[in-house]
């Protein structure tokens, strides 16, 4: 084994899904997709709003993501937490 190679990583791991790589971040209204699992919804302050954060977790790669629902901000929308 090389030393850029780490011997803990799966493919799951460190890449994302077709459908995930798909998603168009950070734009209001912008869809998910079919595999996504919607979390509990939080209410969250952002520049003195009050916006719903919603978590979804990818049922083919393991991906979090968080959905901003922010009228007042078109750059909302999907954010990737973790892979």
């Amino acid at each position: 084994m090389s030393p850029h190679q780490n011997a803990s990583a799966t493919p799951s791991q460190t890449a994302l899904c077709e459908p995930c790589a798909g998603i168009q971040r950070n734009w209001r209204r912008a869809p998910g997709h079919a595999e996504l699992v919607q979390g509990s919804p939080r209410k969250v302050e952002i520049q003195g709003r009050t916006v719903t954060v919603t978590r979804y977790r990818c049922d083919r790669c393991g991906s979090t993501w968080d959905y901003e629902n922010n009228s007042a901000n078109q750059r909302a929308g999907w954010s990737l937490v973790s892979r």
